[in-house]
């Protein structure tokens, strides 16, 4: 990541560098990327047939666009994947507040310097991680923050006040020549909503009256809930009006979207120096299918407030969640790997209560709720995965009284023990973690967690019995 060499406007004139807007320069490269057969915005999941369409014909007819969807729905992470379409590199007058393009500054501080210097005026380099500017709207956002004001140090330095050269920038001017983005829109009070007609219509700014005109060079992007971008909401209808384009966005269609991109978020690698031997706990794939269900089956639920809706980050953080619990038992029973089992997914009830928000009349029974649906994505799971294997074997090996006992103080090979030779088990490897490991702590982690997940199906399609005290659990007939 090294910035070219190049360090004056007489250099740069001669690397024959042609000037563009933002907007230009977007569209090239996403028309580049599409070209090639790349992906646009890569690791947005579950929009390549919805919203990314939407996305790259706005950026391809140069509107600033904004993004409505529930909360959870991946609008600050897409936004953020636009600064990738911008250049590498580009290149700004040395000490510009406001990234001044060297061929056209627009400041009164810029156009002074290169009047005097001409092109022996020094440059430098902006990578495009510089170029994006985002600020999350609260109703006590100024115009000052966004827009700017009188700074009061340069005005004790001598400057009069007539002098624009006194101006402190906001956030908007200095993110000129790239990408601002402002997240959660109609929580702007409405005069500061105000204070941004200008910059998306005009592409100007005003100070405290100063006669500023200032072209800036902008993408413009915002996301907001569709609740509140209506008239009866918190928006005024001059500024929806400014922006050329509204996308939906939506939580994953599919199910595998869903558990694509819980693998791509989920933290379930942690340093190796804190977390000693269990730096990479395993949630076999049959596990994330359960979580991956489970927050499908809460968005769904008639006691879940629609309006608020269920992030996506509630399944990234259940899968966390049973991960730190395959650890936790992991280091008290001493096996060589965590490899998380059916014990560890009631962990996730209390850990996600806060956040999901509930109609008024299921209000206290939301464990029992999340208790209900979690169970319901077991079964879901067990019979997409396991349909027309026949567990009999398993399930007659509980005759004469006999139990399995798990929970967080069973080790994997403990709970194999007592289960004793399954005939079946490769033909459950083979439906639930195909791509298991074959040998060593972790295979045995993943036979027991296959073994276990199977007494849990059983269990709730009423072929064994089970009782729970939470931290123990036993099966039997």
């Amino acid at each position: 990541m090294t910035a070219p060499s190049i360090a004056t406007v007489a250099d740069l004139r001669a690397a024959g560098h042609v000037q563009r807007s933002v907007k230009t320069e977007i569209r090239q490269n996403l028309i580049a990327r599409l070209a090639a057969g790349e992906p646009s915005l890569p690791g947005i999941v579950g929009f390549e047939d919805t919203v990314v369409p939407e996305v790259e014909r706005a950026l391809l007819a140069g509107h600033d666009l904004v993004l409505l969807g529930e909360r959870g729905q991946g609008k600050t992470r897409l936004i953020r994947t636009l600064q990738g379409l911008l250049d590498e590199w580009t290149p700004v007058v040395a000490g510009c507040e406001i990234n001044d393009h060297p061929y056209s500054p627009i400041c009164a501080r810029c156009q002074n310097l290169l009047a005097s210097e001409g092109d022996l005026a020094a440059i430098e380099w902006r990578h495009r991680s510089e170029r994006f500017g985002e600020k999350l709207a609260t109703p006590d956002t100024s115009v000052g923050d966004l827009i700017g004001d009188i700074d009061p140090i340069k005005v004790a330095e001598g400057r009069t006040l007539g002098d624009p050269e006194t101006v402190h920038y906001g956030l908007v001017p200095r993110t000129n020549r790239g990408i601002f983005a402002i997240n959660e829109l109609p929580d702007l009070a409405e005069r500061i909503q105000v204070a941004l007609l200008n910059v998306l219509e005009e592409r100007d700014i005003q100070v405290r009256g100063y006669q500023l005109r200032l072209p800036l060079d902008l993408l413009v992007v915002a996301s907001a809930n569709p609740e509140d971008y209506t008239n009866r909401g918190r928006i005024i209808t001059p500024l929806k009006d400014r922006f050329g384009a509204e996308v939906r966005t939506h939580y994953p269609l599919e199910l595998s979207d869903e558990l694509t991109l819980i693998a791509q978020e989920a933290a379930v690698l942690w340093d190796g120096t804190e977390a000693g031997d269990y730096a990479a706990p395993l949630v076999p794939s049959h596990l994330l299918e359960v979580v991956g269900r489970f927050a499908r089956n809460v968005r769904d639920a008639p006691q879940v407030d629609q309006r608020s809706g269920v992030s996506a980050r509630f399944a990234i953080a259940a899968v966390e969640t049973v991960a730190a619990a395959a650890v936790r038992r992991a280091a008290v029973t001493h096996e060589g790997a965590a490899v998380a089992r059916v014990c560890d997914l009631p962990a996730v009830v209390p850990a996600s209560r806060g956040k999901v928000e509930f109609d008024d009349a299921d209000e206290g029974r939301e464990f029992e709720v999340l208790d209900h649906l979690l169970r319901r994505a077991i079964i879901e799971t067990f019979r997409s995965r396991l349909a027309g294997l026949d567990l009999r074997v398993l399930q007659d090996g509980f005759g004469d009284g006999r139990t399995v006992t798990t929970g967080d103080t069973t080790s994997a090979q403990e709970l194999l023990d007592q289960v004793g030779a399954v005939p079946i088990l490769s033909q459950l490897l083979d439906r639930l973690e195909p791509d298991s490991i074959g040998e060593g702590p972790a295979a045995v982690g993943v036979a027991a967690s296959a073994i276990e997940f199977a007494l849990e199906g059983l269990y709730l399609n009423r072929r064994l019995a089970k009782d729970s005290d939470g931290a123990r659990t036993v099966y039997g007939a």
